[in-house]
């Protein structure tokens, strides 16, 4: 009887044992269900993280591209508007020149006429001694040019028109060519 009872005791802390020994797995099972649920849970929430900030940075780059191609449209349109604002003051300054260039010919163009037909005139009525004076006076608006420096010539030039200008500079270009002389006439034939 002493066995028998003694295998009862050995029975049932045996069933004691394995109650406790299944109870300790349930409860390690139950904790790593739960830390898988939790490691689940982070994980998805790392991945929410990541692709929401994948989502925002892809949104600000194409933010940025838009920016940087409004930024290249605007940069092209104002080098053409430069390129044809260029062309365009060119244009107006070739313009102006040609337009300068047609009215002083055609103002050499009366001139020489007038000095022509004034010297015809002129020597028809004169004598050989009055031919000469006529013509230096009809082709010099300044009477004996050749022999003034170039502080006599200045002192004249302000009283002569633009077609006179003109008639030194050229006379002065093939003559004697004083710079400071040349320079003047220039000068007063731009402001003119």
């Amino acid at each position: 009887m002493v066995d028998r009872g003694r295998a009862r005791d050995v029975n049932e802390a045996a069933r004691r044992f394995a109650e406790t020994l299944a109870e300790s797995y349930r409860l390690v099972y139950a904790q790593a269900a739960e830390s898988g649920e939790r490691q689940q849970r982070r994980a998805k929430e790392f991945s929410e993280l990541v692709a929401s900030n994948l989502r925002e940075q892809t949104e600000a780059s194409r933010s940025n591209a838009q920016q940087l191609s409004e930024q290249a449209a605007r940069q092209q349109e104002a080098g053409q508007e430069f390129a044809r604002e260029s062309v365009e003051a060119y244009a107006e300054f070739l313009d102006a020149a040609f337009s300068r260039f047609q009215t002083t010919t055609e103002r050499t163009a009366g001139t020489a006429a007038d000095v022509v037909g004034a010297t015809t005139g002129a020597v028809v009525d004169a004598t050989a001694e009055g031919v000469e004076r006529t013509a230096e006076t009809a082709a010099f608006p300044i009477a004996g040019y050749d022999e003034m420096n170039v502080e006599e010539v200045s002192g004249r030039l302000s009283d002569l028109s633009v077609e006179e200008l003109q008639l030194l500079r050229d006379y002065e270009e093939r003559n004697k060519r004083r710079e400071t002389l040349l320079e003047q006439m220039d000068r007063k034939i731009r402001a003119t």
